[in-house]
């Protein structure tokens, strides 16, 4: 087999980044290594990434721990891996070209060494940070979450929280171009508040910092919600109970409030409302919504190219800057999708 290569200055080490510890509680940067590693060759079937961009997601710090989820931890003196675009510089693939651009499962490291059948080719007609966003893992969650999970329906009332995250702020987009009667957002902070309302077309949207969330929801949705799509978990879940109307629906994403806990939190107190409303609640998780792709992009693909849903990114430059990155979303300093830059 031919052995492709699209620049001939591919250097002989590479950084990655590696998990150094796992965390008690709230991860620092002394849970990461920042290590040079050697660059290798790909074998017959395989392809050398140059990466250009990666992602870093909340369910990540689930993988820095050793606890038993539907994904296997990051081990203890390797790289972390996570959604990354890159250009194939060396190919051994007859599927693959160099000079390509892929879609593949091995970032937080410069070069990585992809099989065939782990990568997926990038189209042109979108940059490549929307395939880490809007395009990718966050908009197929986003749309699958809202559509099938919660069952949304044209004239409900959508409430969101973190909505000014990357999934959030499309569940939010999605709901208002396919008929809901009113979306409402909570998030952390006065600007992404008005980034959810001036930017984004929410009908309304709070600062859970600003007093209690259930009250805060109650003012934003007189009249109570029918969905409510689920990424913080604790007192924003409680809430959301207590508004929800008969036969109300819930998708259950993320419960990022409570991803840096050292003792287990309590649940709602207002389960009940689960009988004497006949609510449902459908916990889901992206990967096992695969064959959801080709609907995800029929649908979502042509309202990008028209300007009808936004997308918006938060990035930091270098790849040794991604553990600060990855802190920020758990800070929740973003708006939108974090992306590294890694070159």
């Amino acid at each position: 087999m031919e052995v492709l290569v699209s620049d001939s200055s591919v250097p002989t080490t590479g950084v990655e980044i590696r998990l150094a510890s796992r965390p008690q509680g709230w991860p620092t940067h002394d849970n990461f290594e920042v290590a040079e590693a050697p660059v290798p060759q790909p074998e017959p079937g395989q392809l050398l990434v140059r990466n250009k961009v990666m992602s870093v997601d909340p369910y990540m710090r689930g993988r820095m721990s050793a606890a038993k989820s539907y994904v296997a931890p990051f081990e203890v003196g390797k790289p972390l891996d996570g959604g990354a675009v890159g250009e194939v510089v060396v190919s051994a693939s007859e599927k693959f070209e160099a000079g390509q651009l892929v879609l593949h499962s091995l970032g937080w490291r410069e070069y990585a060494l992809v099989d065939e059948s782990q990568a997926t080719t990038v189209s042109d007609e979108a940059p490549p940070n929307a395939y880490l966003s809007v395009l990718g893992m966050p908009g197929l969650t986003a749309y699958v979450g809202l559509m099938d999970k919660a069952e949304f329906q044209e004239g409900d009332t959508v409430f969101v929280s973190g909505a000014a995250g990357a999934v959030g702020s499309l569940v939010g987009q999605l709901a208002k171009l396919n008929g809901a009667k009113r979306v409402i957002g909570s998030a952390g902070s006065a600007e992404k508040v008005r980034h959810l309302t001036e930017d984004l077309g929410f009908d309304a949207a709070f600062n859970y910092k600003d007093g209690p969330v259930a009250e805060q929801l109650r003012e934003a949705a007189p009249d109570g919600i029918d969905v409510y799509f689920d990424n913080v978990g604790g007192d924003h879940l409680e809430a959301a109970i207590g508004a929800m109307n008969d036969f109300g629906r819930i998708a259950a994403c993320g419960a990022i409030s409570q991803y840096n806990a050292t003792e287990a939190q309590p649940g709602p107190r207002n389960m009940f409302q689960f009988v004497t409303k006949r609510l449902s609640m459908r916990g889901f998780i992206v990967n096992d919504n695969g064959h959801r792709k080709r609907d995800f992009f029929e649908h979502v693909a042509p309202l990008v190219r028209e300007g009808k849903l936004h997308y918006e990114e938060t990035t930091v430059d270098g790849l040794r800057n991604a553990p600060e990155a990855f802190l920020g979303v758990l800070r929740g300093d973003n708006t939108g999708k974090m992306i590294v830059n890694v070159r």
